[in-house]
């Protein structure tokens, strides 16, 4: 007899300022926080500041939902130069509760997906993440984005300049889920 997949039903969403509570649950969470560049959020009137600063004038913030509910982020950031305009880099954050589920592979697809289709004159998506951070180098392989190198010194880190793993999806590449 086969097994049953039971992967959790994924959708992306724009946020809204009611998921504050939600978004805290992550935001709020050392393990999350280790892979970011922002510090664990320790207090919620900061967090609500930052939801209405950033998370909801930017273009492309996407809530990670699962049963109805926010369980991580997902973005791409386009640059504002002309001359970099065809390319994204996306990010993304996912309650611990999650993780090891398929909810990150899935949010992922989706919104590299969408946002190749949504944003205009868009024919690159890029990632960028720290060598030790190993789950979402799997994450992205998963999805199909290619590895493309280490860009050393690369990135100020919580006060350390560290090398980063560069990741892209062109449009046109396959998906592998």
């Amino acid at each position: 007899m086969a097994a049953i997949d039971h992967q959790p039903l994924v959708s992306l969403r724009r946020f809204d300022l009611s998921d504050l509570d939600d978004f805290w649950v992550w935001a709020s969470d050392e393990r999350v926080a280790a892979a970011c560049t922002w510090k664990a959020y320790t207090n919620k009137d900061d967090l609500r500041r930052h939801i209405e600063e950033i998370v909801l004038p930017h273009p492309w913030y996407r809530a990670i939902i699962v049963n109805g509910r926010p369980v991580g982020a997902i973005s791409v950031k386009v640059p504002e130069t002309a001359n970099y305009q065809c390319h994204g880099e996306i990010g993304y954050m996912l309650a611990t509760e999650r993780w090891g589920k398929g909810v990150a592979t899935s949010a992922l697809r989706m919104a590299t997906e969408t946002a190749l289709a949504e944003i205009e004159g868009l024919e690159r998506v890029e990632a960028i993440v720290l060598e030790e951070n190993k789950a979402s180098q799997r994450v992205l392989e998963k999805v199909g984005f290619k590895r493309e190198g280490v860009l050393r010194r690369y990135l100020l880190f919580k006060g350390v300049v560290k090398d980063v793993l560069i990741y892209s999806f062109i449009k046109g590449d396959a998906f592998l889920i």
